[in-house]
């Protein structure tokens, strides 16, 4: 890249070097705001959290769906109609008991299900979760406001370049009997990565 060029995206604002970036694959016959529309369209309408609420609520009232689920997780999303991308090879599906907490975090980037639990959160790419909650999980949850008894051992999960992990939060009490729909209801991001439980569990 020529210096003058290279001083000029240095010096300018976001977007004037949004719109530099977007003029060059243009000029390759790239067509960078067509692929934009369509990664915006899948992110707002299909890779949702309640995709992966609905796995875990069926994995809650289905116990041979849920042994499936924990032997091979990308092939039981895709019984309900749910995809990931081809480098996504494996999904673990992480159980949390009465005794044990399963909490998600990629230490490199952000990686996540994303097209089963959503794009990860803000703080989820923040440095700080990613490098303080390998070393200090307990800390971390409490700070995010989820105090678990010291008896719970807590694990930790690395994404790698060709593994994603979900956490399974516990069924509450009292909701037998539940529809799946119902019980998704119960269920968010956060959960799904580990940094919450659902309430009365």
């Amino acid at each position: 890249m020529p210096d003058n060029i290279h001083i000029k995206l240095n010096t300018a604002s976001v977007e004037a070097r949004v719109d530099a970036i977007q003029a060059a694959f243009e000029e390759r016959g790239m067509k960078p705001a067509e692929f934009i529309g369509e990664f915006r369209e899948l992110a707002e309408e299909k890779w949702l959290p309640e995709n992966g609420a609905r796995v875990c609520a069926k994995a809650w009232t289905d116990p041979a769906f849920k042994a499936r689920l924990m032997a091979n997780g990308k092939d039981a999303v895709a019984e309900l109609g749910l995809s990931m991308p081809a480098h996504h090879r494996h999904l673990v599906v992480l159980e949390n008991t009465a005794s044990i907490h399963n909490v998600i975090v990629c230490t490199l980037c952000s990686c996540t299900a994303f097209s089963i639990i959503g794009l990860p959160p803000d703080w989820y790419k923040d440095l700080e979760y990613r490098a303080r909650v390998v070393r200090q999980s307990r800390t971390v949850l409490k700070e995010m406001g989820l105090e678990l008894p010291a008896s719970t051992e807590i694990r930790v999960w690395d994404t790698t370049a060709d593994t994603r992990y979900m956490v399974l939060p516990m069924r509450p009490s009292g909701t037998e009997g539940w529809s799946e729909e119902k019980l998704a209801g119960l269920i968010s991001k956060d959960m799904m990565i580990g940094v919450a439980r659902v309430a009365g569990t």
